[in-house]
């Protein structure tokens, strides 16, 4: 991680006066996120806004809530004064971790039938993260159609056409790519797991185990010569 990343900047704008907060990796904007604030995405950069509507009294708290929780993740934050605050909030694990760590068991996976009991937390047909996520999308339709403004039923059926058609696709894709390695019962050629045992028949008395010698690796060659530099 670039330690620049590591720095924010949350002021309010001396020309705008809004409540602004700029710098920090994705794991910042996701505290910020989480806090409240909203992600303005440009072609250069990635800042943060305070929601519209605010009392300059809201504003306050919600940047203060910032300051404290960045600081306690180990973020370096300049702010005004009034935000500054010697509060470190406990942190917890927020619910897009227990899905994230999916992704590490498939990367730790030995065996196909190891990538299969992962991904069978997404497919599962009841309780997997792709069925929540599809209810999650019917209660936000849902919540859009008696919002009472005009775009709402719009939004809704939006929403419902992501339901149906894409996430559909992509449940079922990734339930047939896990039912397809549940069938296999194969390692994975290039993950084997060291048993730390030395055959009998190893002709290398000084060997700690059967693993196979790492590849070897050749050094690049030289960069051409460019035409106009010979002589």
């Amino acid at each position: 991680m670039p330690f620049a990343d590591r720095f924010l900047d949350l002021r309010r704008d001396p020309h705008s006066g809004e409540l602004l907060a700029r710098g920090g990796d994705s794991e910042a904007h996701s505290i910020l996120q989480r806090t409240g604030f909203i992600a303005v995405v440009r072609v250069h950069e990635t800042y943060h806004r305070a929601p519209a509507g605010l009392t300059g009294d809201d504003e306050t708290r919600l940047a203060t809530d910032a300051v404290a929780r960045l600081r306690a993740t180990g973020y370096h934050v300049d702010c005004d004064a009034g935000f500054d605050t010697d509060s470190r909030p406990a942190r917890y694990l927020p619910l897009g971790s227990s899905v994230a760590h999916i992704a590490e068991r498939i990367r730790e996976a030995t065996t196909t039938q190891e990538a299969a009991e992962a991904l069978i937390e997404l497919t599962a047909a009841h309780d997997g993260v792709l069925a929540a996520l599809e209810e999650v999308l019917a209660a936000t339709a849902d919540f859009h159609d008696g919002l009472g403004q005009a775009a709402g039923p719009s939004i809704a059926r939006r929403l419902r056409y992501l339901a149906d058609e894409h996430l559909r696709v992509i449940r079922t894709d990734l339930a047939d790519t896990r039912n397809a390695l549940a069938d296999r019962h194969a390692p994975h050629p290039g993950r084997s797991t060291c048993t730390e045992e030395v055959p009998t028949t190893e002709r290398e008395r000084s060997a700690v185990c059967a693993c196979p010698p790492p590849p070897r690796t050749l050094p690049a060659p030289p960069p051409p010569v460019a035409a106009g530099l010979r002589r």
